[in-house]
């Protein structure tokens, strides 16, 4: 089984390009699985996995509190795994065939209103390098809906200001191009040439968005930072970075725009993803029509 679950891994790191954080999770719902296996059949040889032993491991999952939307994420990574396994003529059984994924309703994504982007979006005050990088962090992540590894893995080769777009690689190392609004593309300059030299530090980094050592800032840096923004701009929902491409998304449809072009923007392979977000704007027009007609 470890033989097997090392070629899978190498399979997805080296073909299929998956991000680091997706090939962590991936090994982390493999290994349990294994070691359930291990544990509770004494099966340590994928060939011999049965569908019955599948789905008993999906009832250990339930047993142990795990929701129907975990479950169907951990059935989706088996069944990745199993088809591999047997499209590579290791097994010749897939015992995920026939499971059906636990059904779950996925909630609908939370927002920022636009008056509380606006309110966090001036959060950041002063002119030292730090307030500069976080101002235009901000800018970029809400005027482009990037994902936040997206953006902290920015290169200076990665901007296009003359042309008002930067360069960002998404899931599975697939890049788009993505136009920036005049406000973003100032922040952008103003952190460029009067903050970013100073993080620097005479050191060599290649990232756009600098921690206070001059090297590249992490996600959770990021994030650390975001959340003393949104408590300054006296928010009072739980701000996380995905909350403004969330926002970036639904507030472009609620203004008119196609969502063929927003999926384009949000880097979505699949437009059923991006389908999401006009359930969010419907929700949004009712809430407004009941609170506001006369027979609502």
């Amino acid at each position: 089984m470890d033989k097997n679950l090392d070629i899978y891994i190498n399979y997805l790191i080296v073909e299929k390009g998956l991000a680091d954080n997706t090939i962590a999770a991936y090994g982390r719902d493999l290994s349990a699985y294994s070691c359930y296996l291990l544990s509770t059949e004494q099966i340590d040889n994928p060939a011999n996995i049965t569908r019955s032993m599948l789905q008993d491991y999906l009832v250990h999952l339930q047993q142990n509190g795990i929701s129907p939307r975990s479950r169907a994420r951990v059935l989706s990574v088996l069944r990745n795994f199993h088809q591999f396994l047997v499209r590579e003529n290791y097994v010749d059984n897939d015992p995920t065939l026939q499971i059906d994924s636990p059904k779950s309703f996925a909630p609908l994504p939370v927002l920022l209103s636009q008056a509380e982007v606006e309110q966090l979006l001036s959060a950041p005050q002063g002119n030292s390098p730090l307030a500069l990088r976080d101002r235009a962090m901000l800018e970029v992540l809400y005027a482009t809906g990037m994902r936040v590894s997206e953006l902290v893995g920015l290169r200076l080769v990665d901007l296009k200001l003359d042309i008002g777009c930067l360069n960002a690689l998404g899931k599975g190392s697939k890049q788009r191009l993505i136009p920036l609004g005049e406000v973003a593309i100032e922040s952008l300059h103003d952190y460029m040439q009067n903050g970013r030299n100073e993080l620097l530090n005479r050191s060599m980094c290649e990232e756009v968005f600098l921690n206070i050592r001059g090297r590249k800032l992490s996600r959770q840096g990021f994030w650390k930072n975001l959340k003393a923004h949104a408590i300054k701009a006296e928010i009072k929902k739980k701000v996380y970075p995905h909350m403004l491409r969330h926002s970036f998304a639904t507030h472009l449809l609620e203004n008119g725009a196609d969502l063929r072009a927003v999926q384009t923007l949000l880097g979505h392979a699949d437009i059923t993803t991006t389908q999401i977000y006009t359930h969010v704007v419907q929700e949004r027009l009712q809430k407004i029509h009941q609170q506001y007609h006369p027979r609502g």
